[in-house]
């Protein structure tokens, strides 16, 4: 803070000069306490000033707050932008009326094609939107060495970024084998965030006992990754923040809830992680965290902490999650706090949302650096054609409601060493295609569980290298997508009976929409509809979302990579056939 201006919020808070707005007569939501008062509150210079008295001189303007909450705005402490298929600044305008005033975003999904430009590209997209965006650097670039990303981050493109003011640390590191048995870039990349006093933050699903103490004593403080309230409170005991995750497809509040105690609900937190426009609009963001906790029996107040002081501290972000003398005029007003529905949204003194829409729209920025690449090597039908020779396989089975998977088996059919689709059997092709460097690279595998009939879904969403993923139950159609997503730049594809039936092209690293959010949305749905009713795909999933976490290889249990089928229990390779 420059020095005219400490001052000049100095004279506001002793009643020496006027305040730009007063809020009278507010219930205002103490986080540090964890209690209610009725007050003024005074802002000043985008700061709160203090709580005033009656001989304060009279303000710019005055808000009646009477019968009203003031709560401090909320801060999602994990999420990636790129999963709205929205750019940031549509993002932007879509949660900042949900009451989120705050993100500690990874772009490890733009990184992941573009580099460290998606980087750069993210937080110039962010600077003047009113969403306070901050960034941690993806630290797994590509994930694994079992994929081909679109470039590779090191310890030293991290060094080259890390003192950013934006930038809070080092991201999740999802390379825990890499943690754990101290591989020397990964360690090198830890260090670089620790050596400038940066948080590094966790992703560590299943892990348990001494491995959970290798990984958190390498200084990794937080896990979005928890699915059981004994790993919440395993994680907790290390001295780990945990994130209660809400997203489209990882919903994780609920469960985690029951592992949530008045002892240590202050390294708990609340996150989206990743969150599809439908799911934002119809549900919230952050707020519907806080709502449905609080609709499960949490007290209004400690949810609220969870939504803010408690990220806030995390992160070192020492000037917001409160409203306190000093921090900055970040918040929401609602009627209640039984539901919290925002009326209004500040963010730095200002009005910035009201009765959930946005004040003013952020201005998009072009997209330098990070286009589309589409460079898919010598692609053909024929180059679809899983060969096998035992109909005895391995099977990748979804499970409904997340991103992990188990290891399943099943006897497919044959012809002349080919396989194909059984009408009886909900087991259809999976292909992976690289589509960063042409190399050519095709992983094939089965999948079980999507429930398709004739036709094929692809994307080139798919986490976290983001190459082309296919499913489907015939190659004409997996082919025509395959060409389709080539011809419009990335993004979602449909195809049944050789013509392509729907699409929504992503030309922000084929990763997102230089559409607004309702616009997306409003394709998405038409999708969804598509995929529920022209390929009967089972409505306990999302065609898309789950589609696209199918290549990610460090999600247990079985995943699909451009090199092929990818074991994350052991981390290794394995065979299709099972001999």
């Amino acid at each position: 803070m420059e020095l005219n201006k400490l001052r000049s919020v100095l004279d506001s808070a002793s009643g020496r000069s006027p305040a730009d707005i007063v809020f009278k007569n507010a219930y205002i939501v103490d986080v540090f306490n964890k209690e209610i008062f009725i007050s003024d509150l005074y802002v000043k210079d985008g700061i709160i000033t203090g709580f005033g008295d009656e001989n304060f001189p009279s303000p710019r303007e005055i808000i009646d707050c009477s019968g009203k909450y003031i709560v401090p705005g909320f801060i999602d402490s994990h999420v990636h932008i790129e999963s709205s298929h929205s750019s940031p600044s549509a993002f932007s305008d879509a949660i900042v009326p949900q009451g989120t005033t705050t993100i500690i975003a990874d772009p490890h999904e733009i990184c992941n094609v573009s580099g460290i430009s998606g980087l750069d590209y993210m937080l110039e997209a962010t600077e003047n939107t009113p969403l306070q965006a901050f960034f941690m650097i993806p630290s797994c670039v590509p994930a694994t060495s079992s994929e081909h990303s679109g470039a590779i981050i090191d310890a030293n493109s991290i060094a080259s970024r890390i003192n950013h003011e934006r930038v809070l640390g080092l991201g999740e590191m999802m390379n825990y084998p890499g943690v754990i048995w101290g591989d020397e870039e990964v360690l090198k990349k830890i260090l670089v965030a620790k050596g400038v006093k940066k948080i590094v933050d966790g992703h560590s699903p299943g892990i348990e006992k001494g491995e959970l103490d290798a990984y958190s004593s390498s200084g990794i403080l937080t896990d979005h990754e928890c699915e059981t309230p004994s790993e919440l409170v395993q994680r907790i005991k290390r001295g780990m923040y945990v994130m209660l995750r809400q997203g489209s497809a990882c919903k994780n509040v609920i469960p985690l809830l029951k592992g949530v105690t008045k002892s240590n609900i202050e390294y708990c937190l609340f996150c989206t992680d990743d969150k599809q426009p439908e799911s934002i609009l119809k549900e919230g963001h952050i707020n519907y965290n806080v709502n449905i906790s609080i609709d499960a029996g949490m007290n209004p107040i400690d949810a609220i902490a969870i939504a803010t002081i408690n990220a806030a501290k995390c992160y070192n972000l020492k000037d917001r999650g409160a409203i306190a003398p000093g921090r900055r005029a970040d918040f929401l007003i609602t009627k209640g706090l039984e539901k919290i529905i925002p009326e209004k949204v500040y963010i730095g003194g200002s009005l910035v949302a009201e009765n959930g829409k946005i004040v003013e729209p952020s201005i998009a920025i072009e997209p330098k650096g990070v286009a589309s690449v589409m460079d898919v090597k010598n692609f053909t039908k024929a180059s679809l054609a899983l060969n096998i020779k035992n109909p005895h396989v391995r099977v990748i089975d979804i499970i409904p409601g997340g991103v992990l998977t188990k290891k399943g088996e099943a006897h497919v059919t044959i012809e002349h060493g080919v396989w194909v689709h059984n009408n009886h059997q909900d087991i259809l092709k999976l292909v992976v295609i690289e589509r960063h460097h042409g190399t050519g690279y095709i992983g094939k595998a089965l999948i079980r569980g999507y429930g398709l009939t004739h036709g094929a879904v692809g994307t080139t969403i798919a986490h976290d290298s983001h190459n082309i993923i296919v499913i489907g139950d015939n190659d004409e159609d997996m082919s025509i997508v395959v060409n389709s997503l080539i011809s419009i730049g990335g993004g979602i594809s449909m195809a049944k009976n050789g013509k392509v039936i729907g699409s929504l092209a992503h030309p922000i690293a084929g990763l997102m929409s230089d559409k607004s959010l309702p616009e997306v949305h409003s394709s998405m749905v038409k999708l969804h509809t598509l995929a529920f009713e022209e390929f009967n795909i089972h409505k306990n999933i999302d065609p898309f979302m789950t589609l696209s976490f199918m290549a990610l290889p460090v999600i247990p249990e079985l995943k699909l990579t451009d090199m092929g089928l990818f074991d994350v229990t052991t981390f290794s390779f394995t065979e299709l056939e099972i001999e």
